[in-house]
């Protein structure tokens, strides 16, 4: 895409607020990235030391650790276990229950229900398998009427191609670089023009829109950020703001594609272990030349970077000392690395003195993906008509130390097939309840002396028990959330205590 056609599409308009009077803002998500999948240490100790583990050393992610060196991390931010409930909720600020996009999307119908269940006894719960809801409020919708240029670049996963979510641009982006309703690439080599065809994967999952790299050694991560930082620099010779959605196809699967530019990197390494580090790297490497660009642009002292990812690490080698990984019920499916920062610190600069964020700091209360929406909107300045509907909080207080009396909470909804399949799980405070609908059977944990899960305490503190799942029921319940189906009785399959042990 050319500077002059993003000067087009993007226009210019009196009504419309200058460059100068808002932020720009970068939200840089990263696919299947977990707090282990870095060499930033996310997990802290009792004395709030951080704990940089065997996988922390394992991976190269200076442009992470400067980002974190520059603004703030939080080390308790979690995201739904899988992509798609998390992206939705990133745009529409709302909890995965309610909004019914419990489970990934298929790329190409909505008619296709990706990981459809049935065991002797329960069967699928009806849910959104269109995604994004119509005719609500969206985040890129609102900065977009106020005035920023938005800019989409990679791995959107809206809903599927046969709806309009399968096109960011239909959900309010002026442009779309390679998102289409897929929710991982063919391929990463652009010899084999991104896509599956070559190992007679089908089309499906072909990458949209990077026609001119067909053929090329240009690796997938790279070709999308070089789009990006030229729909950037159109929005700056526009003289617009701009939110900038950074979505990275990298680290999903497949991982038989390593990235080469890194593999000498990991000389320990082979196989889909060596491909996983160097997807890691070049995420990374993505970060940083966007940030340059930034630099180089004269705006980086204008733009608030938000790194995260959509869901706990699917890397082959694990999580540890996190139990599972992505699309499981334990803490490694759903914590996942979130930090916040100026590109360039610059205490002069009058959206950084209204946003200070200290250097080196740390944030340690809970948040969550349906928080994204109604934080940025709040730094950005941009009004939702009706907040009040919103289930994320304002979170940008916590960005600058301060307290945004977010409930302790966030409660996750999968009555279907993945990696573990129908559970529900509810943290609260430093407790964590989790429900297998399958096996009717109940896990508790206190995750802040016991990050790795190992000790059930269910039946050790029944009290606790039924006291957090009673919340988690009610907030279900609240929610409006689709629960399994009885193939029985044909009614939904709510959590029962019968088989607690007491």
């Amino acid at each position: 895409m050319s500077a002059k056609l993003i000067l087009l599409i993007l226009g210019l308009s009196s009504l419309l607020l200058p460059a100068s009077e808002k932020p720009n803002i970068l939200f840089f998500l990263v696919d299947d990235l977990g707090t282990q999948d870095t060499s930033v240490p996310f997990l802290y100790d009792k004395q709030n030391k951080p704990v940089t583990t065997n996988l922390n050393q394992l991976y190269h992610t200076p442009n992470m650790e400067n980002l974190a060196s520059n603004g703030r991390i939080f080390t308790n931010a979690y995201a739904y276990s899988i992509c798609s409930p998390t992206r939705v909720s990133i745009v529409t600020g709302l909890n995965a229950p309610r909004h019914r996009v419990t489970q990934w999307t298929h790329p190409k119908t909505y008619k296709s229900e990706p990981g459809a269940i049935e065991t002797e006894n329960i069967k699928n719960p009806t849910w959104n398998t269109k995604g994004v809801p119509e005719n609500i409020p969206l985040l890129p919708k609102l900065m977009q009427k106020a005035g920023y240029a938005t800019l989409f670049a990679g791995k959107a996963h809206f809903g599927p191609d046969d709806t309009p979510n399968g096109d960011p641009k239909n959900i309010g982006f002026d442009i779309n670089i390679a998102g289409f309703g897929g929710g991982g690439p063919g391929s990463y080599w652009g010899k084999y023009n991104y896509s599956a065809a070559h190992r007679k994967g089908g089309h499906d999952w072909d990458i949209p829109g990077l026609e001119k790299y067909h053929g090329t050694d240009t690796f997938l991560t790279e070709a999308i950020t070089l789009e990006m930082m030229e729909a950037i620099e159109g929005a700056v010779q526009a003289e617009k703001p701009f939110f900038a959605y950074m979505s990275q196809y990298a680290v999903h699967v497949p991982f038989f594609y390593p990235d080469e530019r890194f593999v000498k990197n990991y000389p320990e390494l082979n196989g889909d272990d060596l491909a996983f580090a160097t997807l890691v790297e070049g995420m990374d490497k993505s970060l940083g030349d966007l940030i340059q660009k930034l630099d180089s642009l004269g705006v980086a002292e204008d733009t608030l970077v938000i790194f995260y990812s959509d869901n706990g690490s699917a890397g082959t080698m694990g999580s540890e000392p996190l139990r599972g990984k992505k699309g499981t019920r334990f803490e490694g499916g759903s914590r996942v690395p979130l930090i916040v920062a100026w590109a360039k610190p610059d205490p002069k600069n009058k959206f950084q003195q209204a946003l200070p964020i200290a250097k080196q700091s740390v944030e340690f209360s809970l948040v969550a993906c349906m928080d994204m929406m109604p934080t940025i909107l709040s730094i950005a300045g941009v009004e939702h008509p009706n907040p009040k509907r919103m289930d994320g909080f304002d979170i940008s207080p916590y960005i600058i130390g301060k307290d945004a009396k977010r409930p302790q909470e966030f409660l996750v909804h999968f009555p279907h097939k993945h990696a573990n399949s129908l559970f529900s799980t509810y943290i609260k405070d430093d407790w964590k309840v989790i429900y297998s609908y399958a096996t009717e059977t109940w896990e508790l944990y206190n995750i802040a002396r016991d990050v790795s899960e190992v000790d059930n305490l269910a039946k050790k503190n029944p009290k606790r028990l039924y006291s957090l799942g009673n919340a988690m029921i009610h907030a279900l319940d609240q929610y409006k959330a689709s629960y399994p189906i009885s193939i029985q009785t044909g009614e939904p399959v709510k959590p029962t205590f019968a088989s607690s042990g007491k």
